[in-house]
C-alpha cells in the first residue's frame, strides 16, 4: 500500500497580486509519477512554487511527508536560469553533490567520476570542460538533468523541462524520468505535451486555476474535461467572487 508524499488541503495561491489557484485538495502518493497540465496562466508554475516552498499559500496548506523534508530536487523553467555565467559543464553537475559535500569541501575523485557518469547517462560524455554558454538549449537541459541525478533525491519536481528542447533530447530525458519512477521516487512534472503525458505519466492533475480533475491519466485527459479546462481559462477574470476574496487576503 502506497504512502503519501505530499498532501494539499484547500490550497489557495496568489501570484503577483493575482489569484493563481483556488481550492486545490488532494495528494501525491509516494513513488508516483504525475504530470501537471492545463492552459497557460492556469496556475501550474504557481503550484510548483508552492510545492518547493517559494510561494506561501494565501489559504490552505502544503504538507510534506517527514521523510522528504530537505530531500527535494527542483528544476525550474530554463528561462529562469542564467547561462551567461562562465562555468564549466562538470562544475555545474558537481553542484548536485552540494547537499552531502557542502559548499567549501573539495570534491573527491569518486564524486567527480559520478558526475562524469551522470553526464554520460544523459548523452554528454566528453563535454565536461565546455562552458555553459557554448551549449545548445537541449544540451543545457541535459546538464541540469545530470545534476539532478547526483542529487539522488526521493522527490523530484520539474517545471516545463522539455520546453524549447528538440524531440531527441526530450525522448532521452523522458527515459531518465522513467528511471526515477522505476526507482520509486516521487516525480511531479509540469508539461504541455498531452501525447507525452498519455504515454509516460500514470497520474495527471488538470489545473485551470481551479482543479478540473486529478487521478489516472486516462480518466483525466478526456475531451469533456479538457474542454472544461479551456472554458474555465477563457471565462475566468479578476472580477470573479473567489478572485476578489483571494486578492483581499493576499
Amino acid at each position: 500500500m502506497s504512502t503519501t508524499a505530499i498532501t494539499l488541503s484547500q490550497l489557495h495561491l496568489s501570484w503577483r497580486q493575482q489569484p493563481a489557484v483556488k481550492g486545490l485538495s488532494g495528494s501525491f502518493a509516494a513513488g508516483s509519477l504525475t504530470a501537471i497540465v492545463g492552459p497557460n496562466g492556469g496556475g501550474k508554475s504557481s503550484l510548483m512554487a508552492a510545492l518547493t516552498g517559494q510561494l506561501a499559500p494565501v489559504q490552505g496548506r502544503v504538507q510534506m511527508a517527514p521523510s522528504l523534508q530537505g530531500r527535494m530536487a527542483y528544476l525550474p523553467q530554463v528561462s529562469q536560469i542564467d547561462r551567461s555565467f562562465p562555468v564549466r559543464v562538470l562544475d555545474v553537475v558537481m553542484l548536485g553533490h552540494w547537499g552531502r559535500q557542502g559548499a567549501w569541501r573539495a570534491a573527491t575523485r569518486a564524486r567527480s567520476e559520478q558526475a562524469r557518469q551522470a553526464l554520460a547517462t544523459v548523452g554528454l560524455a566528453g563535454l565536461e570542460g565546455r562552458s555553459l554558454s557554448e551549449l545548445s538549449t537541449g544540451q543545457f537541459q541535459r546538464v541540469l538533468f545530470a545534476r539532478l541525478l547526483l542529487q539522488d533525491a526521493p522527490l523530484i519536481l520539474l517545471d516545463e523541462p522539455f520546453a524549447a528542447v528538440d524531440a531527441h533530447t526530450t525522448a532521452d530525458l523522458l527515459a531518465v524520468v522513467q528511471r526515477w519512477h522505476d526507482e520509486a521516487r516521487t516525480v511531479i512534472v509540469v508539461l504541455h505535451d498531452l501525447d507525452a503525458v498519455r504515454r509516460y505519466f500514470p497520474q495527471t492533475l488538470l489545473l485551470a486555476r481551479e482543479p478540473v480533475a486529478w487521478g489516472a491519466t486516462g480518466a483525466v485527459l478526456t475531451p469533456a474535461k479538457l474542454l472544461r479546462a479551456r472554458r474555465l481559462s477563457e471565462h475566468w477574470d479578476g472580477r470573479t467572487p473567489w478572485a476578489a476574496e483571494l486578492l483581499a487576503a493576499a
